[in-house]
């Protein structure tokens, strides 16, 4: 179990150079294809157009994921949404680069609507491939970076206090500091002081047997240890909960008068 309160992440040297490897063989493939009507150019001339085609690429797609992560629990909305979205986006400009660049030296002529439909289409498709290998190979495996625990059989004599039934569910080097309970998909992850570790049962169910601890179900997916607000971010209308140890909760517009109310803004 990671000790850290979120999985480790490969250094980002060590990143950049299989982001860039990964490219460079995208870009390499791409100049024997010769898509787009550039199979009759020199393969010298191919190369050195879809590599840098394909570094283009990499700076408009490859953030894609790292944005739609972030900003999905301010927005409410799903992460595949806003990857769509910025997948279309992004791909604007790209269709303009490989457009322009092979007809550089020979002078650009701008196509009509429905080749440039056409082209865009033909971007989007390598651009939504190249979106989908970043993902894949970003996402931490869920099994290395926090296993997950069976929830504890339930004690024959009851617990003295609520809080200590949801806390023997936890290993003991996670200690008893509660910072966070966080959603993901059927399980519920548990933020502590010394690391977090995943519990399968519903949130509803968790927070149940959180009496004994002051806090809040800030939003639908994160209830939140009152002790643990270190500070508050606003942007807009959003807003967030900073705790210990860096985390951050997004708070439910339906429950930003309520807390402020109970004096947590």
């Amino acid at each position: 179990m990671a000790s850290d309160t979120h999985p480790p992440k490969a250094p980002l040297a060590r990143r950049l150079v299989i982001d860039f490897a990964i490219m460079t063989i995208v870009g390499v493939v791409l100049a024997l294809i010769g898509p787009f009507g550039s199979f009759q150019d020199p393969l010298a001339t191919r190369l050195i157009v879809w590599l840098g085609l394909a570094y283009a690429g990499y700076a408009l797609y490859t953030p894609i994921d790292t944005l739609a992560q972030r900003l999905a629990p301010v927005l409410q909305l799903p992460v595949w949404t806003l990857q769509l979205a910025s997948c279309l986006i992004a791909t604007v400009p790209m269709a303009i680069i490989v457009w322009v660049l092979p007809r550089y030296s020979s002078g650009v002529e701008w196509p009509g609507a429905s080749v440039a439909l056409q082209h865009y289409l033909q971007v989007l498709v390598i651009g939504a491939m190249i979106t989908a290998v970043f993902v894949m190979v970003r996402r931490d495996p869920a099994p290395e970076a926090a296993p997950v625990r069976e929830p504890a059989p339930k004690a024959l004599e009851p617990d003295t206090t609520a809080r200590a039934t949801f806390i023997d569910r936890l290993p003991p080097e996670l200690g008893t500091q509660l910072i966070a309970l966080e959603m993901e998909d059927h399980y519920v992850r548990a933020h502590t002081a010394l690391g977090s570790d995943l519990v399968l049962m519903r949130m509803r169910d968790a927070v149940a047997e959180l009496d004994g601890i002051e806090g809040r179900q800030v939003h639908r997916s994160w209830w939140v240890a009152r002790g643990a607000v270190s500070d508050v971010k606003r942007e807009g209308r959003n807003v967030r909960l900073v705790l210990d140890g860096g985390l951050e909760a997004p708070v439910s517009r339906a429950n930003v008068a309520p807390l402020k109310d109970a004096g947590w803004l």
